[in-house]
This record gives structure tokens, sequence and C-alpha cells, in this order.
């Protein structure tokens, strides 16, 4: 699914008005159908309160839509419209006439702070107020209603976006912008919705298709694409039926130091649950027996260094390199890590200490194979590339970044983004129980995994953190948010991979959300 910017999707609706012969209120109108499905479909005719605040825009012109139909099936609507200008769309003042034929209770004009309604914690907001279309900040006494709205804990749904807030550009902190439970968004969701200072004005969103030109929709270049479901099954490779270990790979990790040999394992582990054929473990010499009781399918080669890896005297090109989890940086770590990477022709994943390494010593980079894996929290990203003023000021230096050095970027989070030059790919799988101790290190092992497996690396790196969020996901069902462990992820990989090939909750009972 592609995310593309406010003014891409001001162009998909011009040419779906003029190629299919429409009005603007024709369109607005489909709009608002779509939308009271879903409501009703939830509400089924509860008398619950409630409360359309509209804008005098377009997104206003939704609302009021919104509004009509819900009066017309026996809801008890209040409509409220922000009387903050007197330029006017058209689409919203050829609503704002439907509405009045199917209610004497005309819409409620607010022109200043004493106009605010008296609000409940059982009403439902509508916000209609803005769309895609604001660019600056809230202000005056319009501000203070985007507070009032905030400050009661009545339920808000925001259409098409919580007003305030922008698509795709970057926006003053303290903003005033509605925090919304719940977003229609249409036909796209907006990447605002996933990154962290934002995302978390969405509430949970579901995307409505409203039937944009087919024509444009796949011709635009999107800013990023969301990995679906679909996206995701389309990049599974089944196996042959007489194929064997060698056919799938060989992965050598080499993570671990005294006190963090649990690194060591969840890489190696995670590698094997996603499919390695075959995977070994460089270790300290001391940590041998641990590994070796952990994860009795897997290999392992000691270093001379007892509490550290030390060395790297090993001749093995034919194995997929993942390294960093765990590792250390002394100087023996370091002079390891460097003939390590001597040693690789074919792209390597990179995490953690091997990311801290590389920031001290960036000249390293010219040792890093084309089209390598790189998984930075952000504390190993701003060490790698500075800091950022903000999310799109970070995504913008990741994508400098990946250019510069030729390298794909995991930017671990709620919605972790896989940047590979100016490509972002979004993920939407996960859930706050994964961030805990180790998962990070499950991910590279299993990025690992499939690379070694013959997967395109960009494919490998997207599809990895696409069935990590996934066995995440699968995983809280049993053990709860609070519950998940790196390990427990890890275990869950198989039941992802299956979960793609299950039959879709559309295909059982009607859906609900997307």
């Amino acid at each position: 699914m592609k995310i593309l910017s406010a003014q891409q999707l001001a162009e998909a609706d011009h040419a779906t008005i003029s190629k299919n012969k429409i009005t603007s209120n024709d369109l607005m109108e489909h709009i608002a159908q779509l939308i009271f499905e879903r409501l009703h479909s939830r509400l089924q005719g509860s008398p619950v309160s409630i409360k359309v605040f509209c804008g005098i825009g377009k997104n206003g012109g939704n609302g009021l839509a919104l509004a009509r139909h819900m009066i017309q099936h026996g809801y008890h609507v209040t409509v409220y419209v922000t009387n903050c200008s007197k330029k006017r769309a058209p689409e919203f003042l050829f609503h704002y006439d439907k509405i009045k034929e199917v209610t004497k209770d005309w819409p409620i004009l607010l022109s200043c702070k004493d106009d605010f309604p008296e609000l409940h914690p059982q009403d439902i907001i509508i916000d209609a107020i803005f769309g895609t279309g604001i660019n600056r900040s809230i202000d005056g006494w319009m501000a203070a209603l985007i507070h009032h709205l905030n400050n009661t804990p009545a339920f808000k749904i925001a259409i098409d976006m919580p007003s305030g807030l922008y698509a795709n550009t970057p926006q003053p902190i303290e903003s005033p912008i509605i925090k919304a439970q719940h977003t229609f968004s249409f036909e796209t969701p907006k990447l605002s919705f996933f990154l962290p200072q934002t995302g978390k004005y969405t509430g949970t969103f579901e995307v409505i298709p409203i039937g944009l030109d087919a024509h444009y929709m796949m011709e635009a270049a999107p800013l990023a694409q969301i990995i679906t479901p679909d996206t995701a099954r389309s990049m599974y490779k089944p196996r042959d039926k007489y194929s064997h270990k060698g056919d799938y790979g060989h992965v050598l990790t080499m993570a671990g130091s005294k006190g963090k040999i649990g690194a060591a394992i969840l890489t190696a582990g995670a590698a094997m649950n996603i499919g390695a054929g075959k995977v070994t473990a460089y270790l300290p010499e001391d940590a041998n027996d641990i590994l070796q009781s952990s994860l009795p399918e897997v290999m392992t080669i000691t270093s001379a260094g007892e509490d550290f890896i030390t060395d790297f005297e090993h001749d093995l090109k034919d194995v997929t390199l993942c390294v960093g989890p765990g590792l250390s940086t002394g100087t023996a770590v370091k002079n390891a890590f460097a003939k390590a990477l001597t040693q690789q022709s074919n792209p390597i994943v990179i995490d953690a200490d091997g990311l801290n390494i590389l920031s001290q010593h960036p000249e390293y980079w010219k040792m890093v194979p084309n089209n390598s894996i790189v998984t930075p929290h952000d504390g190993e990203l701003a060490r790698l590339m500075g800091n950022w003023k903000d999310d799109y000021d970070r995504l913008e230096k990741a994508k400098k970044l990946s250019t510069e050095k030729d390298v794909i970027i995991v930017l671990k989070g709620a919605h972790t983004i896989v940047v590979s030059g100016e490509k972002l790919y979004v993920n939407d799988t996960g859930n706050p129980g994964m961030a805990t101790a180790g998962s990070g290190d499950v991910l590279s092992g299993a990025i690992a995994g499939l690379l070694t497996q013959g997967y395109e690396p960009v494919t490998a790196a997207v599809f990895a953190v696409f069935l990590h969020g996934a066995a995440g996901d699968i995983a809280s069902q049993s053990y709860a948010h609070e519950g998940l462990k790196a390990s427990i992820i890890s275990n869950f990989m198989g039941a992802a991979i299956l979960d793609l090939f299950r039959p879709e909750p559309s295909q059982q009972q009607p859906k609900q959300s997307q």
C-alpha cells in the first residue's frame, strides 16, 4: 500500500472527479456514505450523543454529509461549525444547505471560547475541522477549541486525519492537534501516522478505499510503502521437496561477550527459527558450553579470548555474517571486527556494538559490502549520522546515509521503517510488548536467516521486519504484552509464516478495519 503526500492525494481527487465526470460534492457524498456504514455497523443505532465538529473547508463538508446520514438513521447528532472565517469552501456550503433538509436543528456556529459546548464522557466526538490541506499551526480561539476537545474523556473519531496534524511535513511539536482514539483515512494512510512524534494523535486508524483514480494511484511515486500481509505473502519463497540444508544457507553470528552471551543465543536462534540451513556461532571461549546447551542445533567456533572475541583467523567466506549483538567494543574486539569485514564480499548484517565500532572508526565503512543491512536503535543511529531535528529530518538523514554508504538501514521503532536509498518501507506489525531486551538481536538474526536463504537484501530486511512484528503479535495473544520475551518472539517466527497463509478475516466475516 502506498503512502502519498497531501498534494498527491489532492491531485488524485481531481483526477477521479475529471475522469468519472462527477463533482467534488459527489465524491464527498460517497465518502460520507462509506464512513457512515463503518460507524453504523458498530453503533447499531445506539442512543449515544454524537457531536460533530466541522470546519468550513472540504473536510467540514465531509463532516456535514456524515452528520446528515446519521440524522437520517435516527442518531442523536449535534453539529458545530467553527465559524472562523468568511471564506467557505463551495463543498462546505453545499452540504451545509443539504443538512437543513433533514433536521430543524441547524448547525451551531462557534465563534469564540464562550460558544464552546459542554462535553460529557459518554459523548462521541467526530472531528471534521481540518483535513490534509492544513499547513500552519492552529492558533487563537481555534487552538483553545482543540484543547477543549482534547480535555474531555469522550471518544474522539477523526475524519481524514486529526485536525491540526500535517500529513507529511514537519510541524512544531507543541502544535494544537486533536488527539483521536480512531481515525478514518481516505484511500491511504498518511506518513505522519507512523512517526513517533505525530503517530500518537491518530489512535488506531482505518483506511477506507474511496475509489480514487486507479491510473493515478498506480503511477504516483509514493513517499513510502506500507508492508501489508499481501506484500509479505508475495515475498515468501516456498521450499522444494528435494532440497537439503545446504540449499538454505549458512549464517555465521559474531556476537556475545562476558555478561552478554544471551545476545549470541538470541541472534543465532532467530536465524535458525526463520529457516537458515545452518548456523555457526563465533563466540568467546568461555561461552561455548552456554550456547551449545541452549541451542544444540547451532555449531560453534571459539575465539582465543575467554571473555571477548579477540581475533578472527577463519577463512569463512561462504557464510552470511551477522555481527554485533553483545559484542563489546574493546581494541581487540575492534580488530577482530575489521578482520571479519575484510573476508566478506556478500551483504552482511551489522547491529549493536558492530554499529558502535563503525561510528568510532568510520574508515571501516569501506570494508562493509554493498547492500549490507544495518539495524540501529536511535542511540546507535545518532552516533552514525548525528542528531536530527524531528522525525522527518531523521528520515532524510537516514536516506542520505543509506545512499552514501550503499547500505539498507532498519530504523527500529513502533513502526519500523526500512530505508533503501530514497525508498521507505513502513511496517505495521508488532506491539508494545516487543519493547524488551533482546528483541533487536532476534530481528538481526532473522534478517541474516533470510539473507542466507537467497532473499534479496531489501526483501530480507522488509520481510524479516514484518515477520518479527507478526511473531510478537501472535505471541502476545498467549503471553500478553507484559509477558513477551525476546526468545518467545523468536520461537513464534514459524507461526508468523504460517499465519500469512491462513484465510483472512475478510474471507470469514465482514471486515471491520484495515
